[in-house]
């Protein structure tokens, strides 16, 4: 473990970030290698056919990635993000994004982020990063 209390620094700095706002996405949870976010479909977040944008479920997913992979205190960066849509979801849903990391190594690390809503599995992504060198500076 390399910082026990920095899975709570992190969150509360994530809640700042203008894009996290600006979604309006609540950061439920955040440990080493986990996250958990959720956020509220509303109609500016609707593509032509009335059901939510992938672009807006990838932000769910990306948020939780980005929280999971920062935990430790090392900067974490994508490389790769392969994403599944199952099941559509709508105006109103809550959805709920919740990042697991698989595999860690001092250069990179795996996550699976699945999404939920209500209680059905609608997306799922495998995602890698590559760990930097530097820590964070929060």
């Amino acid at each position: 473990m390399e910082n026990q209390k920095f899975p709570q620094i992190i969150k509360e700095k994530a809640k700042q970030e203008p894009y996290v706002k600006f979604l309006n996405l609540e950061i439920l949870e955040v440990r080493e290698g986990y996250a958990k976010v959720k956020g509220r479909v509303n109609k500016e977040m609707l593509n032509l056919h009335g059901i939510t944008h992938g672009g807006f479920l990838f932000s769910v997913v990306d948020e939780a990635f980005e929280l999971a992979s920062n935990s430790y205190g090392t900067a974490a960066v994508a490389l790769n993000m392969n994403i599944t849509y199952f099941l559509p979801t709508f105006e109103g849903d809550e959805i709920v994004a919740e990042a697991n990391e698989i595999n860690k190594t001092n250069r990179t690390a795996t996550y699976v982020i699945n999404v939920t809503s209500n209680s059905q599995l609608i997306s799922s992504c495998q995602a890698l990063v590559y760990r930097k060198k530097d820590k964070l500076k929060l």
